[in-house]
This record gives structure tokens, sequence and C-alpha cells, in this order.
């Protein structure tokens, strides 16, 4: 690109119309094929629309990067995903750009840069700023062009993201393909204030709006932004006021429109306009309009044979890059030291963190209050004074968005640590962790991993109530393509961080409450620790005492009480929560033939009852007794001291179940 001003040459034009028809025949085609069944599933139509994407992406470089919508076989294709490839996904066949993993919503391509349409509304906003934010730490010339409907911007991720891109200084360019209607909702309807534009002004994001049906018009409005970007880092807002042509989707049976709004638009569409214009201008003639066409028939009728042809991916494939298919070797356990310190829970982690730091420039921490308050549990505290505001990143109170950001920066190569303050808090972003951390590996056939690291502080037991006291990682340990992790000693809260941060996928560390101030003395030189493999803790011959994090050391006491009776308990510390390490429990329960788990999520669905449903599948006539289970009573965690801990697992009543299992003994 070179200078702001349209350089509309009979070359270029040809090539703008060339384009915009190749998109329009295509999702023509697309419509066809849905009705015979041949693509299935939602399938969103771009007509209408065609020259916002044609205005734009060319003008990005190869190196810049796209984040699309769930309408987004026009960015695709104006990206340059070959037709048959976008298609074939479309099939959902395995030659399909994504493997047909992806389908209609989600096509991607690493080679182009190309990071997905995502069916989320607003869902990609974050992940945008975080691969603008990557790019903004290494000092790399990218500008991360971001897609979205005029309905994401009643989303929390459109505010959140605009102004983590304004406060960080981000090289974004958001595009908001403003066409009138979210799914069935006008505008008008949804929005208070329609003037979009002015939202991303209200965040100090520059901005103008562009006629979405004149080409040349995003085009010279594209220029002006980039340029801009370019020159400043700074985000651009760009508004492009458009029209979609067909429903919402292939289900939509347009009662909120009439035919005559949809007709009076088309007489005023992106095609019709530029074709006209040139023809009356007489830079193109009708001759070279039909080649075109004839041109633009031939691929498509290309893609639908290739598309054809395509081949089913073998069912023995289905849970096929869940996970990375190849993961660094678990670190190897330094002999013990004979020198230890005296140190907390809290510095072990803190400790992690530093060490972490230290070793990779590109590690950095980002969360509320992480730097100049020191956390909310003071496990960041200094770290500020010692590695700068731009590693150790105070966020805005946007779970979400920080979060999306975390996730982006991790795709675009850095290892973000992400602190959500509490567990209750990540509900929030829930939308980043289930439906990009965890699926875009799978999704994208393993073209682009999340190699995140996210904490929280989790469990009760400091009278903070229902809101701030729950324990949800058993919820997370649900959630295929995470690695849940729950360290409880001294030694996996100082290593494992390390560890999580050498696995190319998303890994949530979950830090129970009360053991912050938990000390303990910890080898001199600790280090890395392996995070597959459960740890049994004490050994016994009579029971197995399954369980983690803050219930580790519960467990460990009420072992002592029940050795006072007689009865031997094996302890054993899952560390992981997914993938369970369901090996070390058999073995465990195959010694001992009983089975009590120890767990402070709520009962019902609990953990506990996936290990113990797991043990009754596998090793049953290893048992001599039910398995049993301790968890949190059903109840929201009340506040007074007395029934918080009526309502978690206590050591009396790990007792009187571990003791049930034997009758009268």
């Amino acid at each position: 690109m070179t200078g702001t001003k349209p350089h509309l040459s009979r070359a270029h034009a040809l090539d703008l119309l060339r384009a915009m028809i190749r998109i329009r025949r295509f999702e023509a085609k697309c419509a066809e094929l849905y009705t015979q069944e041949k693509i299935r599933g939602f399938l969103h139509l771009y007509d209408g629309e065609e020259a916002i994407a044609v205005g734009v992406i060319p003008l990005l470089t190869e190196r810049d990067r796209i984040v699309a919508t769930y309408r987004e076989h026009g960015h695709a294709l104006a990206r340059g995903l070959p037709m048959g490839a976008v298609l074939a996904e479309m099939y959902g066949v395995a030659e399909g750009c994504a493997g047909g993993r992806g389908g209609s919503m989600h096509l991607f391509s690493r080679e182009a840069n190309f990071y997905g349409g995502n069916a989320i509304v607003g869902g990609g906003l974050p992940l945008a700023a975080g691969l603008a934010l990557a790019d903004r730490m290494r000092g790399e010339d990218r500008v991360t062009a971001c897609f979205f409907g005029e309905g994401a911007v009643a989303e929390g991720e459109f505010h959140e993201s605009l102004n983590l891109a304004s406060l960080w200084q981000l090289p974004v360019l958001f595009v908001c393909e403003n066409n009138g209607y979210a799914m069935g909702t006008a505008l008008d309807l949804s929005e208070a204030v329609t003037d979009i534009r002015a939202k991303a002004a209200a965040y100090a994001v520059d901005g103008e709006v562009a006629d979405g049906m004149d080409v040349v018009a995003v085009e010279a409005a594209t220029r002006r932004a980039l340029e801009a970007i370019r020159d400043t880092g700074r985000p651009r807002f760009l508004e492009c006021r458009t029209y979609r042509f067909r429903a919402h989707s292939m289900f939509d049976a347009q009662l909120y429109r009439d035919k005559a709004e949809v007709e009076e638009w088309r007489r005023k569409g992106p095609i019709v306009r530029f074709q006209g214009w040139l023809e009356q201008s007489g830079l193109v003639h009708v001759d070279e309009i039909a080649a075109i066409e004839t041109e633009v028939e031939a691929e498509i009728a290309e893609a639908v044979a290739f598309s054809e042809a395509g081949t089913l991916e073998p069912v023995e494939d289905l849970t096929k890059y869940v996970m990375a298919p190849e993961r660094p070797l678990a670190p190897t356990a330094p002999a013990p030291s004979a020198e230890t310190v005296e140190t907390t829970y809290r510095e072990a982690v803190r400790a992690a963190i530093v060490d972490a730091m230290t070793r990779d420039e590109r590690v950095f921490l980002m969360g509320e209050d992480v730097g100049r308050y020191g956390g909310c549990y003071a496990v960041s505290k200094g770290l500020l004074s010692e590695f700068g505001p731009e590693r150790i990143r105070d966020t805005p109170l946007s779970e979400s968005g920080f979060t999306g950001a975390g996730i982006g920066a991790a795709m675009a190569g850095m290892r973000p640590i992400v602190e959500v303050m509490t567990v209750n808090f990540s509900l929030l972003a829930l939308d980043q962790i289930l439906n990009t951390a965890a699926t875009y590996r799978h999704m994208s056939n393993n073209q682009f991993g999340v190699p995140v690291v996210i904490r929280m502080a989790t469990g009760a037991g400091r009278q903070l109530a229902a809101q701030h006291s729950h324990s949800l990682e058993g919820w997370y340990a649900h959630i295929p393509g995470l690695r849940v992790l729950a360290p409880a000693t001294l030694e996996d809260a100082r290593g494992m961080l390390w560890t999580a941060l050498q696995d190319p996928d998303p890994v949530l560390i979950f830090e129970n409450v009360m053991l912050y101030n938990r000390t303990g003395r910890l080898a001199a030189d600790a280090g890395p620790v392996d995070i597959d493999r459960a740890a049994v803790r004490r050994e016994g011959r009579d029971l197995s005492l399954v369980t983690y994090g803050g219930s580790l050391h519960k467990c460990l006491e009420a072992a002592e009480v029940l050795a006072g009776e007689g009865i031997e308990a094996e302890v054993v510390d899952l560390r992981t929560l997914r993938p369970l390490d369901m090996d070390t429990v058999l073995a465990s329960v195959a010694r001992t033939h009983r089975l009590l788990v120890v767990d402070e999520g709520w009962r019902t669905g609990s953990l506990a009852a996936e290990i113990g449903m797991q043990v009754t599948e596998r090793a049953f006539y290893d048992l001599d007794a039910p398995p049993a289970r301790v968890c949190s009573a059903e109840v929201p965690i009340p506040y007074a001291r007395h029934l918080e801990e009526a309502s978690i697992p206590q050591v009396p009543a790990i007792v009187a179940a571990a003791k049930s299992l034997f009758g009268s003994r």
C-alpha cells in the first residue's frame, strides 16, 4: 500500500469487480447446496456486504492478521483461501481448510494468518486485542483486522476490547459491518445510541463511517485507517454501513422485514453500483464482465467437484487434536536438595512467576491489580518494580476482555499468565475459556494452539460468603481441550507453573485460598514438576483417600486420626484434574480395596462422582465396599463461620466417612 488515495486504474477496477462477483456467485452456490443438504448446520451468507471484505482485506499485508465473524466466507475468499478448501470445509470433509472440524462458521488458515470466524457474537474482539498486544510487545509491524457486525456492539466484549486497545495502544483495525439487523432485531430496537462510531470515540478510538455499499469508499477509508495505525500504533475504527440481502441464516424466515425493503437495498448494492459506474464510464465492457462471470463459474464448479470428491475423516480420529499431539517431556525430578528454605505457598507461587519471567522474555503476567496493588492475595507484590508495567500488566475489571486478550497473545507466540482474581469472576470469562481457548486447536485442525496459563484463587474458608467462596474447578475439568491443575503442596505451587508454561495447550491453575499462608520447608533448588501424574502423599493398605487442592492436608490429618484407630489410609493427591491420572488411583484401589473421594465441589455432578464411576467401571472387583465421597453441602457457601465450616469437607466428616466403609470395625 502506498499513500491514502485510491489508485483506481482500469486493472484495479476489474480486480475489485471480479472479487465481489466471485464472492456473490460463491454464496449463491452455497445457498443452492444448502437446499440440497450438501451443506448443513448454520449458513450465514455475505450477499450485499462484498464491498467491505474486498475494500479492506487486499490492503493488508501477508503478515497482518485477520479475525473474522461467523459470516466469513467473503473474508476467507478475499484473503486468498482456496475456494475449494473453503467449500470442502462447509461440506465437512477432510480436505476442508479446517479438516471439516469447523464448518461454515469456523474457517481457518495459519498460512494466511486467518484466525477464523467466531460463532459467538463479539467473541473475536478480545482475541484480536490479544494478537495485537503480542505484536506491540515484540515491536512487530503488523495490524490485526477484526470484523464484526453491529449486533456485537451490545456485547460487553466490544466495550472491553476497545477500551483495552485504546488503553494499551494496540494496532487493531476494528471493522464494524453494520448491516442493520442483529439476527432479526433492527439496530434502533437494540441500541439507545445508533451511531456506532460514537461508541468507539467514547474509548478514544478514532474512526470514520464509510458507505459499505461502495467498494471505492471502503477502500479509501481503509487506506486512511491503516496508515494511521502504522504511523501511531493506535487502533482505528471503521463503521461500514451496509445491508445483507439474504436471511440472517438459512433458517431465517425474515418475518422482521418486508420484501420491498430488501429490493430497495438491492438496487443500490455494491456490485450493481460499481459495475454500473464502470460500464457508464467506459472502464469496463460487457464482454469483460461476461468473461469474469465465466471464469468465476468455472472456479465454483471446480470447487464443487473438489468438495464432492472429498473424504470423510476416519471416526478413529474423532479425538485427534483435542490437545496437542506432541507435548514436552515431563521434567525430571531433581535429587532432593540438602538445603531447604522456610517459605509459604504464596511465596512459592511468586517465586515460580519470577523464575518463569526470568527464563523467558515471552512470559508476562496480566490481571486485575497484579501490579501496583500486588495482587488480591499479594502473590505478585513487588514484581512491578522488578519487571515493569509491560510485563506486570494491570488490567481493567473486564475478565472476558483481558482473558481473551491473553488467549490471543498466546496464539501469537507469547506466554501470558492470566490471573483471574477469584474463581467466581472467571464465569465472566467463561466464553473465552470455553469457546476459544478450549476449542481452537481441535476446531482449526491443529492450525492454532492456545498455550495460555490462567491462574485463579478458589475455595472457601475465609468468610467471604457465597459469591467469593465457590470451588468450580470440577466444572472446568469437565471441558475437553483444557488442562486443569490444583497444586496443594509448596513443591507444586513452585514447580507447576513453569511446566504449564511449556505446555502447548491452555492450562488452568486453581490455587486454594486457604493454602496461601501455609508454611513449610522447600528445597532451595526447587524447580519444575510433572503436571501429568497424581502423587501418593501417604502410603496405606486399608483405604484410598483421593483428593486435591485445599482438602489434601485435611485428608492427611484424617489419615493420622484413622491410623490411631488401626486404619491405614493411602492419600492420593490428584494434582491434575484434567486429564485425570486414573492409573494412579486404580493402582491405589487395587492395593487398598476401598475408595473415599474428598472434593470441595458440590456433591451433585462432582468430580468425586466422576472418579467413583470410573473406579466402578474399571475396578469393580477390586472393591470390598462401595465407593464413597465427602463433598461440599448443596448450598451457596454461607458467611457465618460455623455454617461455612459445616458446608465444606472437614476432618471429622472425612474420618466418619472412612470408618463407614469398614462396617462395624
